[in-house]
């Protein structure tokens, strides 16, 4: 049986590691950015990515630091598997903004770089070398999410430990993850 190890919350006003709050002077997408330059600013792709997959890449980040495991070593016994209820819906919501006046028509593509769901777990799993499952589920609740976890984890062979939980952006200061690793 598989037993959750450290733990990561994230809000648009708090961050919380292993159940110390993390110090920051900013709220929303500024408190991810904030996060991300003064604990992690080493991964360039980060600036293109969505709200969604910010917001799980800094949750996997710090989640990652805590455990204190050696990092970005080839792993096939790590699955990455994510849950959530929008989904993109933030993302493609920009991106309609861009397309639906005919008269002021101007697509942009870069809202829709890194913007779908399975990115992030992607995305976690190409800078950690984590070579086993990644999925990112659309459930309506937590207790959904809880049963698949628990399927997944009875079905599955294939892994030692993963990373799961909850991630969910409904907007710039509208958002939560909770994950945790589960070995």
């Amino acid at each position: 049986m598989m037993k959750k190890t450290n733990h990561i919350k994230i809000t648009a006003s708090s961050v919380e590691v292993d159940g110390e709050c993390l110090e920051t002077a900013f709220c929303g997408i500024e408190m991810l950015k904030d996060i991300y330059t003064q604990r992690i600013g080493n991964y360039p792709k980060f600036h293109k990515m969505d709200i969604l997959c910010q917001l799980g890449f800094i949750a996997s980040e710090l989640l990652l630091i805590s455990e204190g495991e050696e990092r970005f070593q080839k792993r096939e016994d790590r699955a990455v598997i994510l849950f959530g209820l929008n989904s993109s819906y933030y993302a493609d919501a920009q991106y309609q903004k861009t397309i639906s006046d005919k008269d002021n028509f101007f697509p942009s593509p870069s809202l829709f770089v890194y913007t779908l769901p399975n990115i992030v777990t992607g995305e976690i799993a190409l800078r950690n070398n984590y070579l086993g499952e990644t999925s990112y589920m659309v459930v309506e609740d937590k207790q959904q999410m809880e049963w698949h976890i628990d399927t997944i984890t009875k079905a599955s062979r294939s892994f030692r430990s993963m990373i799961c939980g909850w991630i969910d952006a409904k907007g710039r200061n509208d958002f939560e993850a909770e994950l945790w690793i589960m070995e």
